[in-house]
């Protein structure tokens, strides 16, 4: 039942005394290690404009449908309409206490909230609310609301944030604008961040008996924009709220610069760039090189009303791939995953589907000079780390020497087929028959593919064919499964695959979504992103190291650490990435001079007309 969380009204003596009894202050802000880069009268972030024009509208396109606006439960988990709370268009109608710099590895300024304050072990953290901060209703954001977002997620919400207080001891309502969690032992430091970073949603305008259903009805928010109209399926509109209470606060400054933000929906990529291409919307992110080179040759960008823009990050990239699913028994042994990824001719691949444009990943962490393990050998600190857990490292990971197979570019190398051979004989099998067979049974399995962040499904296609092409030459034989976008996020969402086409996003201060990634509480639980179903004892542990880190120099030996045990446990194989991120778009669309760490930040873009 919703109210079992342990929550108090403390007395303005009890206050008083909890106050003086500890030497925390309240600041602007809170960073992961060493303190904000931002002052606390900063005016706005780095990378927004002050300037940049307020007025007119942008519609993106994406594939795919919705038949909800409610993000935070698991049936509409991954039918949820873009832009409710998103982190490319922007979180454009709930927010969270505090707003993330995208120009810093891991530091928030106050949003919902007004200041925070924590003790050095991070053992509470309090918030201030801003006492601006109001709903698109009118009604004022609470700690009372802030406690029910935590009552109503625990009871009904989906993954993560059905979890959230099990590291909390106790909320508490310290004051009429003021809320503080007190978190237990399984708490860490990273997670008072993780705090500030969650939804705040208002228990005035939400039934608890309806909440884990999908909806369509227009919620009520505190972010800077209301949902206009609804057609399911097909495109949601939203229109500023004029009564906006954040927007000339500091971290606000130089967001939200549309009238209206539209997202249109298409059912493929092709029907999408189509689209694109006549002005239907905006904004096209492009991933594909071929593309980038040969298909924007339309009388729109001749004539410059589109424009092809290039941009560079300091983030690490993310880690597209093709996920073995370890919960099926044909993946349980690593030296079969280490096989299978031996398969794949990246160098093929990329010079005859993608002009050589690519480069190869390797690392969960790849172009990260501090948190990347690849090519660099493990440190003192790393070896300490790993030193429990030596048989999970491969030796060529440990000192460096580790790279993805690369073969001589014919799509046949017979060098690499050899050594994936002789991998799986390892392993038991050999081939009878022109099968790879173990206890008379073919080594195969199949390939569930669609669109992900990255590639298209059309790009996922090509590749999974070559690569099925290549496993046929020793006597793998690998299925393609290509569905729909809503079947293909049931399917991942409850593991009914073998293998399936994934992407993982990185960055310069990972920490605890990777429990959700990797770690053994994610393997069973629906709606994790736990592709590969991995459950080891020591990618637990260096999780655990790094979200309690204390300086930067013990964290960046935690996440290498880290990446060797994924890259040794051969969970993926990795495909690509570019260094550049391409993005083109319609002439009235224009971005601020100044690229953040992160790269690109749509939610500061704006338009001309």
């Amino acid at each position: 039942m919703l109210g079992r969380l342990l929550i108090g009204i403390v007395t303005a003596t009890s206050l008083a005394v909890m106050t003086s009894a500890v030497s925390a202050e309240p600041k602007h802000g809170i960073a992961m290690h060493g303190e904000p880069a931002l002052p606390a009268d900063y005016q706005h972030f780095q990378y927004a404009n002050p300037d940049a024009t307020k007025g007119g509208s942008v519609t993106y396109g994406v594939v795919g449908t919705f038949d909800s606006v409610n993000p935070f439960v698991l049936k509409s988990m991954r039918t949820t309409a873009r832009g409710i709370w998103d982190p490319q268009f922007g979180n454009l109608v709930y927010e969270s206490l505090l707003q993330r710099n995208r120009d810093e590895p891991f530091t928030m300024y106050g949003l919902l909230a007004e200041f925070v304050e924590t003790d050095e072990e991070r053992t509470w953290i309090e918030f201030t609310l801003n006492p601006d901060a109001k709903w698109s209703d009118g009604m004022p954001v609470t700690p009372e609301d802030v406690i029910f977002t935590y009552e109503i997620f625990t009871e009904k919400g989906r993954p993560p944030y059905n979890r959230r207080m099990a590291r909390i001891e106790k909320i508490e309502k310290t004051g009429d604008r003021k809320v503080k969690f007190t978190f237990n032992e399984d708490s860490n430091r990273e997670y008072p961040l993780i705090i500030g970073l969650t939804p705040v949603l208002p228990k005035h305008a939400i039934d608890p008996e309806t909440f884990e259903n999908s909806t369509l009805e227009p919620p009520v928010g505190s972010g800077p924009y209301l949902v206009e109209s609804v057609d399911p399926g097909t495109r949601i509109i939203y229109k500023r709220n004029p009564d906006y209470w954040g927007k000339d606060f500091p971290s606000k400054v130089g967001f939200d610069n549309y009238d209206t933000i539209k997202v249109e929906y298409f059912r493929d990529t092709t029907a999408q760039f189509e689209a694109f291409k006549k002005g239907v919307f905006d904004i096209y992110p492009e991933s594909d090189p071929s593309k980038w080179e040969s298909a924007y040759d339309f009388p729109a960008v001749e004539d410059g009303r589109v424009v092809k823009s290039a941009f560079t990050s300091g983030r690490p990239e993310r880690m597209l791939g093709f996920f073995f699913n370890t919960r099926r028994d044909v993946f349980k042994d690593r030296k079969v995953r280490q096989a299978l990824a031996m398969l794949f001719d990246f160098e093929w691949v990329n010079e005859n589907l993608f002009s050589g444009r690519f480069t190869r990943t390797g690392s969960f962490w790849q172009n990260s000079e501090e948190l990347s393990a690849l090519g660099r050998p493990a440190n003192e600190k790393e070896k300490a780390l790993l030193a429990p857990f030596m048989d999970e490292v491969l030796p060529e990971v440990m000192d460096g020497t580790y790279q993805p197979t690369v073969t001589d570019g014919s799509g046949r190398d017979r060098t690499a087929l050899r050594a994936a051979v002789q991998k799986l004989a390892e392993a038991g099998y050999a081939i009878e028959d022109g099968r790879m067979v173990k206890d008379g049974q073919q080594l195969a399995f199949e390939v569930l593919i669609g669109s992900v962040p990255g590639a298209s499904q059309s790009e996922v296609e090509k590749m999974v064919l070559a690569y099925q092409r290549t496993a046929e030459a020793i006597g793998v034989a690998i299925t393609i499964r290509g569905v729909d976008d809503a079947q293909f996020q049931k399917r991942r969402q409850t593991w009914d695959y073998d293998m399936t086409a994934g992407s993982l996003s990185a960055s310069l201060s990972p920490g605890a979504e990777q429990i959700w990634r990797w770690g053994s509480q994610s393997v069973e639980p629906e709606g994790t992103f736990n592709y590969a179903g991995a459950s080891s004892p020591a990618i637990d542990a260096m999780i655990d190291e790094m979200v309690n880190a204390r300086d930067r120099e013990d964290f960046a030996a935690a996440v290498r650490a880290y990446d060797r045990l994924l890259i040794s446990g051969h969970y993926v194989v990795p495909l690509y990435h570019l260094r550049e991120k391409w993005v083109a778009h319609w002439s009235h669309i224009q971005f601020p001079e100044k690229t953040p760490l992160y790269g690109y930040q749509f939610p500061v873009w704006y338009s001309t007309k």
